[in-house]
């Protein structure tokens, strides 16, 4: 199969050769993540002929890219080719299953399996153009010359770039609540991953006149209130305290203290760092996500992610490596920062076992929220709650409803972080076929199982890695009954595809209560 160089840390760099290659397919999948994977899995398993197409240089997205805490919700919602992937996990620790593992685990299994079902992955593919005819995708380019004519197309990518250059209707952002009717959308203050102890946000202390520290925002806050801002991003660190395995953090090039001087007001107030989201996977790695006020989340810097151009998001990609470097070093150094916690911290470092390619630090960028799709049905809080149910389950979901921070106010001259939900959305409910596929006066040939027709606060809960995994081979199964009865996707009979989905193993009916679960967030 095709194979990704050494790499730099980077999300995007212009690709240096022209693979002057054209394939006509009966499926066209656009990421080589996990989604993207299992859906170029299913259609080979089913005959059909597939191109699977990776933007970056690396399989398997975030579940091979730090997210070793698989974010369940409810194991026994998880059926098909999902549940086999975690088996496949399993057999490499010598259980029937897992849902912890390392990385480089995760992205081992993907690779062999790929290569067991003779799948190749080209690389270095960024979107250049999509050319659509009679509400149908027709081909599409990438950059590095690479054409693709198919009948059915899967945007997999976390960012939706597909589907926005086939031109079908997206949002982006926070809904108000007003508009579904919704209790947790909008802008919102809460109590978790919030300031525990008050923090100046100006420039110069006590004096408005001198601005705002860096990425506090000034807009006045309105509570319930849509915008366009997304969820922070991160990365999924894998950390090790092994002596063996460990590589010790730098100080990165371009460090300056300046740019954590609210995490020293906050310091300088009383807070001390703890070790939580440090949670034990196996072989002595550790998990690392954000928790509390100041961490691994860059909040507020990432809110022009899901439109930018590849080059903008190159900046905003490397500004966030500089963010999450920067803060380890703050950690294990500066004088503002508790000793009793330095002391444990300096135990930990880069694991020498995974991202050998980037010296230890992941390369997948947690986005956690980009486009959305606006179908004919959009996921809203009231089908997370039970309130309403669909009657066309591709998928269940059970996972809180949940946001990260997406922003940091002023309110009464303080920093509040906004925007934080986590909100439990009770069992697992069905999610829609008509959320992974576009208006029919739109795109009839696409199909969208991780940028879903969903309001911020849904998409918030059914986003987990295992979920989209589930999405993706049913938008295959989908996707071979419109090949098969010549029918765009809106038309594809669902009690054909209900039977369908039952033969592949997909949970899609009532679960027993929630065991084992893992909150990774």
């Amino acid at each position: 199969m095709t194979t990704s160089k050494q790499s730099p840390l980077r999300y995007y760099a212009t690709p240096q050769k022209n693979l002057d290659l054209n394939l006509d397919v009966d499926i066209c999948v656009y990421a080589g993540n996990s989604g993207g994977i299992i859906a170029a899995i299913a259609a080979k398993r089913k005959g059909l002929s597939v191109a699977l197409l990776e933007p970056g240089y690396h399989l398997g997205g975030l579940t091979a890219g730090g997210l070793g805490l698989t974010d369940i919700g409810n194991k026994f919602a998880i059926g098909g080719l999902s549940r086999e992937f975690y088996r496949r996990v399993g057999k490499k620790y010598g259980k029937s299953e897992a849902w912890v593992f390392e990385p480089h685990v995760a992205e081992a299994v993907y690779r062999e399996w790929l290569e067991e079902m003779e799948i190749p992955c080209y690389f270095e593919s960024f979107l250049s153009t999509v050319e659509t005819a009679n509400k149908r995708i027709v081909q599409l380019r990438t950059e590095n010359g690479i054409t693709v004519k198919a009948k059915q197309f899967i945007d997999a990518s976390y960012e939706g770039d597909l589907m926005a250059k086939a031109g079908v209707s997206f949002t982006v952002g926070r809904e108000s609540n007003d508009t579904y009717k919704e209790t947790c959308n909008g802008r919102q203050v809460m109590n978790k991953h919030q300031f525990n102890f008050e923090v100046d946000p100006y420039i110069v202390e006590g004096d408005p006149s001198s601005g705002l520290l860096p990425g506090i925002d000034g807009e006045q806050f309105n509570e319930g209130v849509g915008d366009k801002r997304v969820q922070a991003y991160n990365f999924r660190l894998c950390l090790t305290d092994d002596p063996k395995k460990r590589i010790p953090f730098t100080e990165p090039e371009g460090y300056d203290r300046n740019d954590y001087e609210l995490l020293v007001r906050y310091c300088k107030a009383g807070y001390v760092p703890e070790f939580n989201k440090f949670n034990y996977l196996t072989n002595g790695k550790y998990d690392m996500n954000n928790h509390g006020a100041i961490s691994t989340d860059y909040i507020g810097m990432n809110h022009n992610f899901p439109e930018a151009s590849y080059e903008t998001r190159e900046e905003i990609f490397q500004a966030h490596v500089q963010w999450v470097k920067g803060l380890m070093w703050f950690w294990l150094t500066d004088t503002v920062v508790d000793e009793s916690f330095k002391e444990k911290y300096r135990n930990f470092g880069w694991s020498n076992e995974d991202f050998p390619q980037t010296g230890g630090f992941s390369h997948a960028l947690y986005v956690r929220e980009a486009r959305r799709l606006v179908g004919d049905l959009v996921m809203n809080e009231h089908h997370c709650r039970g309130h309403e149910v669909v009657d066309d389950a591709i998928s269940l979901a059970a996972y809180t409803m949940d946001s990260h921070n997406c922003s940091r106010v002023v309110i009464d001259g303080k920093v509040r972080n906004e925007g934080d939900v986590q909100i439990k959305s009770g069992p697992p409910y069905p999610v829609s076929y008509r959320c992974i596929i576009p208006k029919q006066d739109e795109c009839t040939n696409l199909y969208v199982p991780f940028c879903i027709s969903a309001s911020h606060i849904a998409f918030g809960s059914i986003r987990m890695e295992p979920v989209f995994m589930i999405l993706a081979e049913s938008a295959i199964e989908a996707a071979t009954i419109a090949i098969e009865d010549d029918l765009p996707s809106q038309e594809v009979p669902y009690t054909k595809l209900k039977a369908r989905l039952e033969k592949a193993e997909q949970i899609i009916h009532p679960v027993p209560p929630a065991k084992n679960v893992q909150m990774g967030e």
